[in-house]
């Protein structure tokens, strides 16, 4: 295992890598899940139009393909517009790290559209007709009464989308993001180890999404805990 000792470090940096992506594009996740649902029960026909065509399009294509159309295509879109302004600009590069995320996030977000559309349709009408009866805004009603009361009943299908989200980290290596697969192909190139530098990626994968997975217990028992408390 000494050939293995000069790559740890490569390792570590990698898996922080992993994790930074993992946390723009949950956010992201969350937004675009949240503005999708939110149109899809809307009475604007327009906001519901744009919303199933994007759950449609992101749902119904091939990750890896979203990854690589949404890196070079939008290389390709804002190096046009750039040279609109600026005619000398040879070429407008995306960072492989944002396009990544932003491409995850996507594709995640359409998955988390109809989580929470679902989990929004089953809060107790009741509940919003008493915030309104109160005279709280419709604005206040969405971010404390319905958000709230959605989260718990998302939270079970959330946390899989959470794991998929990490799972899909592992994607960005094909563009040149050097994270822990990027690392364990060129430490397979030098050692030519590959069952051990892969294994190794398979293990740090394997705690985080662990980690992820008792995390996502925890929040469900504490969005629960008034239903222990009721028995």
């Amino acid at each position: 295992m000494a050939e293995l000792s000069g790559w740890l470090d490569d390792y570590f940096w990698g898996a922080m890598v992993v994790l930074k992506v993992f946390g723009v594009s949950l956010t992201m996740a969350v937004i675009f899940g949240l503005m999708g649902a939110s149109a899809k029960l809307s009475k604007n026909r327009i906001a519901n139009k744009i919303a199933n065509a994007y759950t449609i399009t992101f749902r119904g294509t091939p990750e890896i393909l979203v990854l690589l159309l949404f890196y070079y295509g939008s290389a390709i879109a804002l190096t046009k517009i750039v040279q609109i302004f600026f005619p000398q600009m040879p070429f407008v590069d995306i960072p492989p790290f944002w396009a990544g995320s932003l491409s995850i996030g996507l594709i995640v977000g359409s998955y988390a559209t109809e989580t929470f559309r679902g989990a929004f349709m089953g809060v107790d009408p009741g509940i919003v007709e008493a915030s309104r009866a109160l005279g709280i805004s419709n604005l206040h009603t969405f971010f404390y009464v319905r958000i709230p009361q959605m989260w718990r009943l998302a939270l079970p299908a959330f946390g899989n989308h959470m794991l998929s989200i990490m799972k899909d980290t592992a994607l960005i290596s094909i563009i040149g993001l050097e994270e822990i697969l990027f690392v364990a192909e060129m430490a397979t190139a030098v050692t030519l180890k590959p069952f051990t530098m892969y294994m190794i990626v398979a293990l740090i994968y394997l705690s985080i999404t662990t980690v992820i997975t008792m995390v996502v217990m925890l929040l469900e028992k504490h969005a629960n805990r008034h239903l222990e408390v009721a028995k």
